[in-house]
């Protein structure tokens, strides 16, 4: 049936499968004889292993979804992947979705592709609209497909910061909509930056016929992410959303899913593709869910929402014990923000230093985002860099509750945290009392004749 098995398989089950795929290859019959420049040689039995002597990649070199001949059990493989990749975003809320493709290259990449082959639909266009989100790959996917990322700020409505329609809509008429090569938004980010508002945005794209591109790289994990693009496509256009496979599915980092509502344009990117690709992102992600089951990836994105609630109030109790808040970002689902405007006003440094205090005590993945850092990346140049505006009212710190997050994780993260707060304050004081005492000793000092 092409779908995701409700029950998880066993690892033995799962191997028998894949060695199965694998007599299917030419590179594994008996009497094979090969004669060509890539006949799935393999010099390392470990290497061959590794792969489950699934050697010759998938697709062929005009087309990474097409069958290769020579390559039945990888081929098939790569169907499955997708069939079963599909129904998964089907489960987790983009219901109308009709196509899906697993590409080995990571998000940016991969949005890349998804500009290249509309640049073959709109030649005239030259522009991409993109409502700022302070994450270089992104933004680096745009230039790398030789286009111009026309930025939108964004809004600062209460603590979050949304999407500036009247700007969006007010640039497309300045610029020409035939020279827009699409709208480039963005569901998955970190607060206080919320998702788009994608239903406006599609809207705006189907009444000025300007392709839609959404990045949505941890947002399969969020139910509300789903829902955005879901809607969106209801209401107005959504030509293809981007997911990446290491963030939603946790396997190894290098590849992502691109998917969309019309199967062609889909085809039309993974021709767009030049020559073979590596399975091994495929495989990755299909051994797992094989392995999960739709029940097993059910109860995963379960765990993450409830875990979500937690660490948003623990975080807050922390948060109030310090004289700081937790930022109100109520349309971010994953991500949350604590002001530090404690340290930021007793020390420029404290901020940043405080980000190195809860690395070396083995916290990964909190960003410590201090006020007014600028930073140029291929030669644009954005104020207040990571904190997606040019002047965010205060320092913060971030931490996301994303898919496999377990309850030792949070309350860990959050005793290290007091910690290091602690330790920030007591030295920003005394940092603070030798400053006055010099000032005062320089004021005393008198002037010689």
């Amino acid at each position: 049936k092409g779908k995701c098995p409700e029950d998880g398989w066993d690892e033995s089950t799962i191997e028998l499968f894949l060695h199965e795929l694998a007599i299917m290859d030419s590179n594994n019959f008996l009497g094979n004889c090969g004669v060509g420049e890539r006949e799935g040689r393999v010099a390392s039995g470990l290497v061959a292993r590794r792969h489950y002597r699934l050697i010759h990649g998938i697709g062929r070199s005009g087309d990474i979804s097409a069958v290769q001949p020579k390559a039945a059990g990888s081929s098939l493989l790569n169907k499955l992947t997708n069939s079963v990749v599909l129904d998964i975003i089907k489960l987790a809320g983009v219901r109308t979705v009709t196509s899906c493709f697993v590409v080995p290259m990571a998000t940016g990449m991969s949005l890349t592709l998804c500009f290249l082959t509309l640049r073959h639909k709109r030649p005239k266009a030259k522009y991409i609209i993109w409502p700022r989100i302070d994450q270089k790959s992104c933004f680096k996917s745009m230039i790398t497909a030789g286009f111009e990322p026309v930025v939108i700020e964004n809004v600062l409505e209460g603590d979050e910061l949304r999407t500036d329609i009247e700007a969006v809509e007010a640039k497309i008429k300045a610029l020409g909509a035939e020279n827009i090569l699409c709208v480039h938004s963005t569901t998955s980010c970190f607060a206080p930056r919320v998702p788009d508002r994608l239903e406006e945005l599609a809207v705006i794209c189907a009444n000025y016929d300007i392709p839609h591109i959404v990045n949505n790289a941890y947002g399969v994990q969020s139910s509300k992410c789903m829902h955005l693009i879901q809607q969106g496509a209801r209401v107005g256009r959504i030509d293809a959303f981007v997911q990446s496979l290491d963030k939603n599915f946790m396997v190894p980092v290098g590849g992502a899913v691109i998917a969309g509502f019309s199967e062609s344009f889909l085809q039309e990117i993974s021709k767009m593709y030049p020559g073979r690709a590596s399975a091994s992102p495929s495989l990755d992600v299909l051994i797992t869910l094989l392995s999960l089951g739709t029940s097993g990836y059910k109860q995963l994105l379960k765990e993450r929402k409830e875990m979500f609630s937690y660490l948003s109030s623990e975080l807050k109790k922390l948060a109030d014990t310090h004289n700081e808040r937790l930022l109100d970002t109520p349309h971010n689902p994953i991500s949350l923000a604590m002001s530090l405007k404690n340290l930021d006003e007793n020390n420029d440094a404290a901020v940043t230093q405080l980000g190195s205090m809860l690395f070396t005590r083995q916290v990964s993945g909190a960003r410590v985002v201090p006020c007014g850092s600028v930073q140029t990346v291929n030669n644009y140049t954005f104020k207040g860099f990571m904190s997606h505006a040019n002047d965010y009212p205060c320092a913060y710190l971030n931490a996301a509750s994303a898919i496999g997050i377990k309850k030792q994780d949070v309350d860990v993260f959050l005793k290290r945290l007091d910690k290091c707060l602690k330790t920030s304050r007591k030295e920003a004081k005394k940092e603070g009392s030798v400053n006055e005492i010099s000032d005062s000793n320089t004021a005393t000092e008198q002037p010689e004749d």
